[in-house]
């Protein structure tokens, strides 16, 4: 079974943009729905918070509080494709920071629930 983390966008969350929370993640994680293409284990659940300057240093110590390396982070699709999109980065630059962080790979997006 495929380890993975998830990052979901703070902002999104609390101000309900179409995001009740974290539920859409999980449930797509759990059901194999959206961009999880086989069964999967989340181990850990990062909210980026703003300007999101913290979101690649933040999951790297959650990683290291899970103590399991994931096979993939995948960043939430309200990160990766939602609107209004973050004033802050680019999903393309998030993912980047969490890689350059984490050394692992990041899948842009999550589910396909609107």
């Amino acid at each position: 079974m495929k380890r993975v983390a998830i990052v979901g966008c703070g902002n999104y969350m609390e101000q309900c943009y179409a995001c009740p929370g974290d539920w859409k993640c999980l449930k797509a994680a759990a059901t194999g729905d959206g961009f999880f293409e086989e069964e999967v284990q989340v181990i850990a659940f990062v909210r980026c918070e703003c300007s999101g300057r913290t979101v690649g240093p933040n999951t790297a110590f959650a990683l290291k509080l899970a103590d399991i390396k994931p096979d993939a982070i995948f960043m939430s699709t309200c990160m990766a494709v939602a609107k209004p999109d973050c004033p802050y980065h680019t999903p393309l630059e998030f993912a980047q920071m969490i890689e350059d962080k984490t050394g692992v790979e990041v899948v842009l997006g999550t589910h396909e629930y609107f």
